[in-house]
């Protein structure tokens, strides 16, 4: 259990300070300000892996690019995590797109789609 709380401050940790770091310190161009949010970060049981789930926001191409450069900047981030976090081994970091609020936007618009359908069908019913 205890182990299980570990985890979790170490998953927020790293998400709050690499959102920090796509603000003020990653200079890569393809990485856009405001472009990238965090949506979450899972780390390792053992604490020696975490992947950092980004939203890029934008076109396929520049999620593409978005994502070669985070891919770019990731020893920098694992380096200035180090010096920011106090763990005895710093995660091997990876970047992953998470496609899930796309997704669900698409859900959302396919029920908004589907509700004046009903509401036509119950309408010519009466």
């Amino acid at each position: 259990m205890a182990n299980s709380r570990r985890i979790e401050k170490v998953s927020s940790l790293i998400k709050r300070e690499v959102s920090q770091m796509l603000i003020s310190e990653i200079k890569d161009d393809r990485v856009g300000a405001g472009m990238v949010s965090i949506t979450h970060v899972e780390v390792s049981g053992d604490l020696q892996h975490a992947k950092i789930f980004v939203s890029i926001y934008g076109t396929a191409e520049a999620k593409r690019e978005t994502m070669e450069g985070l891919k770019a900047c990731t020893p920098f981030v694992r380096r200035s995590l180090g010096q920011k976090i106090s763990l005895r081994h710093t995660p091997e970091i990876r970047f992953r797109e998470d496609s899930s609020l796309e997704k669900g936007d698409q859900l959302i618009q396919l029920i908004n789609r589907i509700t004046p359908l009903e509401e036509e069908e119950i309408g010519a019913e009466e």
